[in-house]
């Protein structure tokens, strides 16, 4: 950093305060106090006739292009955009599936902030980009300058795969990359906004003085729908009281799922059908009781309540396994964190399982640095406002199973269902802007989901019945049998009734003894549903990625034509929210 020269128009000892504070300032503390002395000098008269304005100068152009899946990129994304506005760059925010490889060609400076979907694949809106960039074809981008910020979660093997790849890309194809790649797990919020700001920094804004802001905190920063709206976010979740629940299923069926009904009569509080809801989940007491008695921690009240409700204790990734061997110093640990081994080892294990079979005495400072955050978990909402004002559905199917002799239950799942009426919740509203029921209510729709998947099509034709809007309506849903699982069976009856409901079709795979799926009456249906299609209609899938939603969006393709279904994607009238 260059001092002040001694002939600087101040005494001595004020020379050498200005530069002990210069040179430890970052860039972007030395822009707002470049902004902040242009304001008093404005506001004292300082620029007068002698004193003429330099000449406005020309704003950096950046783009922040994001990959978004459950919308933490495309949130970062939005947030990062206004900052750097603040801060003086002719900043814009463009999704990867609204860009082209143009968008790269004619961006000087690119932030890139992108998801990894499931096993190391880019987010569904992202795909075609993707697939552009990393095409034998793709132009040369000499001149573009970046930087790239990846999401991921370290629970699976292919951890910031995308973000990792499209870092290598830009980078083969010739552009500058001006500052390193940050992987972050689920974690990422606060080292998100230090990455953003010391990249920011590099970029080096062309009008400074329009920075007013000192370090970047992305709780100030407003939503982009309304900036006055009370925000409930992970970090600051709503208290919600348990009004209603109610287990769904049937006497002998092999599922568990419950209707959870929450009282959020609170200011602030909003959401539209397609938003999911965050739940902030708390861990079994005893399996934390387990996990301390491994480790020789014991009865530690303190330890086991920060545990219950702030730490993963049973998501077993590799990070860990070779942390644990690393304090530890134990090679048998340390094999199982190989490549060649990791995945076979944590198959249906958990935290328990490794702690249990390599017991080592930890301090609760070694245990908590071994443990990352505890993730909130994301519900589909199951209710429309407009059906019932001030409470919030969900529809959670509870997670058990068993594996190397323990039972297992899942986190958010369990602890849900072993709630009762009164208890209290912590939630918040995760938006969801790209499963949305058509802006024009006279639009037709087609909901096609499985089990606990129906959970956001419930709030579709809630929605619909409450604005009496006049589009029809067609719902595919599949379980395992009619008698125990059929959710909402009485509900879907009366939509029908009113009209609410134009069709229903429903595939139980356990009646017959050839198993009927979701896909096979959409076959089935052909021709109905291209005429549905050409009427206009949007179709809407919610369910498993890895088997019903593919199949689904397979069938759809064999219906439609794989060229006309993407060309529904691409318009908005093919959406889906898939797990």
């Amino acid at each position: 950093m260059t001092a002040l020269p001694k002939s600087a128009p101040f005494p001595a000892d004020q020379i050498e305060t200005l530069n002990s504070i210069v040179a430890r300032a970052t860039p972007l503390q030395r822009s707002w106090l470049s902004g902040f002395l242009a304001g008093v000098d404005a506001a004292h008269g300082g620029t007068t006739a002698q004193q003429p304005l330099a000449p406005p100068r020309v704003k950096s152009r950046l783009t922040i292009l994001y990959g978004s899946e459950t919308g933490n990129a495309e949130s970062l994304a939005l947030k990062a955009r206004k900052v750097a506005q603040k801060l003086g760059y002719d900043a814009k925010a463009v999704d990867m599936a609204d860009a082209t490889l143009d968008t790269l060609v004619a961006a000087k400076d690119i932030i890139v902030i992108a998801a990894t979907w499931g096993e190391g694949d880019p987010p569904q809106r992202a795909a075609t980009f993707y697939k552009s960039l990393m095409a034998d074809n793709a132009p040369r981008l000499d001149g573009v300058r970046f930087a790239v910020l990846a999401l991921g979660d370290t629970a699976y093997a292919n951890f910031c795969a995308t973000g990792r790849a499209i870092d290598e890309r830009l980078g083969a194809l010739g552009a500058q990359r001006i500052a390193d790649r940050a992987d972050l797990d689920l974690d990422f919020s606060k080292k998100a906004a230090g990455w953003t700001e010391a990249a920011l920094g590099k970029f080096q804004p062309a009008d400074p003085a329009a920075a007013n802001i000192v370090h970047i905190d992305f709780k100030t920063v407003p939503q982009e729908d309304d900036p006055d709206e009370i925000l409930f976010d992970a970090e600051n979740p709503l208290a919600a009281e348990i009004s209603d629940l109610v287990n769904l299923n049937g006497t002998g069926s092999s599922s568990e799922t419950w209707h959870l009904e929450f009282a959020t009569d609170a200011a602030g509080w909003t959401y539209a059908p397609g938003d999911a809801i965050g739940v902030i989940p708390e861990n079994d007491p005893e399996l934390v009781t387990a996990l301390l008695d491994s480790v020789g921690l014991g009865a530690d009240a303190t330890l086991a309540q920060q545990l219950t409700t702030g730490r993963d204790i049973t998501t077993l990734t590799r990070p860990l396994v070779q942390a644990y061997a690393n304090l530890t110093g134990r090679a048998d640990v340390e094999a199982l964190a190989s490549p060649d081994r990791f995945a076979s080892y944590a198959a249906d294990r958990q935290i328990i399982d490794l702690l249990g079979e390599h017991r080592e005495r930890l301090s609760a400072q070694q245990l908590g640095d071994l443990l990352r955050p505890l993730p909130p978990r994301l519900y589909s909402v199951a209710s429309s406002l407009a059906a019932h004002e001030g409470e919030t559905h969900l529809l959670v199917g509870a997670v058990r199973w068993h594996s190397h002799g323990r039972a297992r239950n899942g986190v958010a799942s369990g602890h849900l269902a072993g709630r009762k009426r009164g208890d209290v919740v912590k939630l918040y509203v995760k938006p969801n802007r790209h499963f949305r029921l058509p802006a024009d209510s006279t639009r037709p729709i087609v909901m096609i989901g499985a089990g606990t998947g129906v959970a956001p099509f419930r709030a579709f034709i809630e929605e619909r019945a409450s604005t009496e809007a006049k589009g029809k309506s067609w719902l595919f849903f599949g379980a395992r049998n009619y008698t125990t699982d059929f959710l909402y069976q009485l509900e879907w009856q009366d939509h029908l009734a009113s009209g609410a409901l134009t069709n229903l079709d429903v595939a139980f795979s356990r009646d017959q003894p050839e198993k009927m799926y979701v896909q096979h009456r959409i076959a089935e249906r052909a021709d109905a549903l291209r005429g549905w299609i050409k009427d206009g209609a949007h179709i809407y899938v919610c369910g498993d990625e890895k088997a019903m939603a593919r199949d689904v969006d397979k069938a759809l393709g064999d219906v439609l034509g794989v060229e006309a279904l993407d060309d529904l994607r691409k318009t908005g009238r093919y959406q889906r929210d898939v797990y």
